[in-house]
């Protein structure tokens, strides 16, 4: 928990206020055995009205005064703990903003999402307990022995001898659930990313018809959280039964002793209701602190979850604006960066210098050994089969990757030499999911230039073939889309997505089979539009048709993470067999036709 500690620096005053005030509540419910004491021995039995009712009055007094102590106590403790969690979850979602594609790939989706929730949420709860019971309860305890040994020392001594009983009792059975509460944890984990996927993925459950499979893998592990739930649910059952039989032992054995001691003339019966009251509120508070110690020891084992991803360094290290590039290259060589030359290797404005790339945790290399070069306004193909390396090459470009060996250089400058957001800025990428956020159209298209007017935002609709999409509905740019476009078809998505990077006017636009929902014709319209922009963006176009490639000034043919040929489309229908094959398939009434494949089609 040490971690939390700069936390609290903003909430000193409630950290400290927040178990005061529930100090000074238990110190009111201490006092009402004493009053009770007095109603009886000098109220009752001295026969004395006024007496009750002072001592009725005082009862009332602390009672609103505990009311009092115990609300400002739970205010403070709720700020403390609410605005706690609020910045440990903005800290956290900041942390995980910074992380590359790399550590992100890692962690995985359904984790970080658990940590931010559930995680610190048990934290949040753990807070709040801490601040109101972490004292209270041990101080009621002790407190109680104490006013015992006030009223009776020989009766006090069950005190001292139930308290550690009840202790042993209560802390065995804590430190064996401990442990099993973190399995129910972990399961709850798995029970959470099983259901994220299914709730994401339903179409294609649907699909496929594997409901009746989906729905037993989460009734196992439904029925294993519970198995959990149970098991540990049975073991803490036990503290109620245990406690309350410890209690009621100590409790016969005060009373008999009490009555012994009101025998012989030594205390008033008063005093031995008083001795019992404080029995009884012993054993509540240490059902109460045992709770209070499993929750906090959830909220920790949360908080090392939580830890563990903010102890992830990002993975790539970003030079200062305006910093001398020779200190900086040094400080990434010690950071153990790849070396690099000082300057590009021709004067090409993009080019990939002998790039090979790994994913995390992959034993090949997703790419090898690429080597090639752009001029500025060209247009690049890049095809391949599936696999093949095409869309890791695309990334790391605007540098979602860092290159394993190799280096790539846009307008003379390393990728890793660029400051932050610098790179981006220039580049405008369309994934190949279309992902589209709940919204306003115009919302989203904003997401590319935050000032872009309204006609600029139409001027790229009218790019990305997109205009149609945008009238036909009745509010315009100002009609809402659904998180992740579920109110739009594929191809609305898809052109929609093209328009926003359209919209940051990139001097790189990167197509990443971003057309693949679109019609050929539509396709075409796309292509033409975005080589008739002004200026001289340079356009990379990644795709499974060789027509949307075919007019690329630049082909490069991946093939199993290997650059297999790059060139025009001509020369590769006359170089590359691996072109040709694909092109082929495509165009089948396009492929000549040879003197032995008519002797097989005669023989056939």
């Amino acid at each position: 928990m040490k971690k939390l500690l700069p936390y609290f620096k903003n909430y000193k005053k409630e950290t400290i206020l927040a178990p005061l005030f529930k100090l000074l509540e238990s110190l009111m419910d201490l006092l009402v055995p004493l009053i009770v004491a007095a109603v009886i021995n000098k109220g009752i039995l001295g026969h004395s009205t006024s007496q009750i009712t002072r001592s009725f009055l005082l009862l009332i007094l602390l009672a609103v005064l505990g009311l009092v102590f115990s609300f400002t106590a739970q205010w403070f403790a709720a700020k403390a703990s609410v605005g706690i969690a609020s910045r440990l979850r903005q800290d956290l979602f900041d942390h995980i903003q910074s992380l590359s594609y790399t550590e992100l790939d890692t962690i995985g989706t359904d984790t970080l999402i658990t940590r931010m929730t559930s995680d610190v949420n048990q934290v949040q709860n753990g807070i709040n307990m801490s601040l109101r019971l972490l004292l209270r309860s041990p101080f009621i305890v002790f407190g109680s022995m104490v006013m015992a040994f006030t009223i009776d020392v020989k009766c006090a001594l069950i005190f001292a001898l139930a308290i550690p009983v009840l202790s042993i009792v209560v802390y065995g059975i804590m430190l064996i659930t401990i442990p099993l509460y973190k399995k129910v944890q972990n399961a709850l984990d798995s029970l959470l990313g099983l259901t994220r996927e299914n709730l994401t993925g339903v179409r294609v459950i649907r699909a496929f018809r594997k409901e009746p499979e989906e729905i037993r893998e989460f009734d196992r592990r439904n029925q294993a959280l519970t198995g959990f739930n149970e098991f540990v649910g049975r073991i803490s059952a036990l503290m109620n039964p245990a406690t309350f039989a410890i209690i009621n032992i100590a409790a016969i054995l005060l009373i008999r002793q009490g009555a012994l001691r009101v025998s012989l003339g030594n205390i008033r019966q008063g005093d031995v209701v008083a001795l019992y009251n404080y029995m009884a509120q012993i054993v509540v508070e240490l059902v109460k602190l045992a709770s209070l110690i499993i929750t906090i020891n959830k909220s920790i084992a949360c908080q090392e979850r939580i830890s563990a991803i903010l102890d992830i360094r990002p993975g790539m290290v970003y030079p200062e604006k305006h910093a001398d590039r020779t200190a900086d290259a040094v400080s990434r060589t010690a950071a153990g960066a790849p070396s690099r030359a000082s300057q590009a290797p021709d004067n090409a404005f993009i080019r990939f210098d002998h790039v090979s790339f790994t994913y995390a945790g992959a034993g090949d290399e997703a790419v090898t050994d690429i080597d090639f070069s752009v001029k500025k306004g060209q247009t690049v193909g890049i095809i391949g089969g599936t696999g093949s390396g095409k869309s890791t090459l695309a990334s790391l470009l605007p540098r979602f990757y860092d290159a394993s060996k190799g280096s790539v250089w846009i307008e003379g400058k390393n990728v890793r030499d660029y400051p932050e957001g610098e790179l981006i800025a220039r580049i405008g990428v369309v994934p190949q999911k279309a992902v589209l956020f709940k919204g306003t159209i115009r919302d989203n298209l904003l997401w590319g230039n935050p000032e872009a007017s309204d006609s600029e935002l139409y001027e790229a609709l009218d790019t990305a073939q997109a205009r149609e999409v945008v009238e036909g509905k009745s509010k315009g740019l100002d009609s809402m889309i659904e998180q992740n476009g579920r109110n739009l078809s594929g191809g609305q998505r898809q052109r929609l997505t093209i328009a926003r990077a359209l919209v940051k006017k990139p001097e790189i636009l990167i197509l990443d089979d971003s057309a693949s929902a679109l019609d050929f014709a539509t396709d075409l319209k796309l292509r033409q539009a975005v080589k008739g922009l002004p200026g001289d963006m340079t356009v990379f176009i990644i795709s499974q048709r060789t027509s949307s490639i075919r007019s690329a000034d630049q082909i490069l043919v991946m093939d199993d993470g290997h650059l297999a040929a790059k060139g025009t489309h001509e020369e590769l229908l006359q170089t590359c067999g691996l072109y040709q094959e694909i092109y082929y398939s495509q165009f089948p009434e396009e492929r000549p036709v040879s003197g032995n494949s008519i002797r097989k089609e005669v023989l056939a």
